[in-house]
């Protein structure tokens, strides 16, 4: 069993899914929905395409300043 990482984002009313080590995307009209349907379409990508050991990444935040237009 692999775990991976899920990122997730909204657009209009649903969210999106998006697992980065296989490129897998998915959607759901609840994050919960989003992430199964993730998982599920995972599964079946990964049935063709087996992952080779991974490391665990690490992810994290930042922020940017914005630059003002004139």
């Amino acid at each position: 069993m692999n775990t991976l990482t899920a990122i997730i984002h909204s657009e209009g009313e649903l969210f999106v899914s998006l697992c980065p080590e296989t490129g897998t995307v998915s959607q759901g009209n609840t994050i919960e929905e989003a992430i199964e349907n993730l998982k599920e379409a995972t599964e079946l990508y990964l049935e063709e395409f087996p992952l080779s050991p991974i490391s665990r990444s690490l992810i994290t935040t930042f922020e940017v300043a914005s630059v003002a237009t004139q």
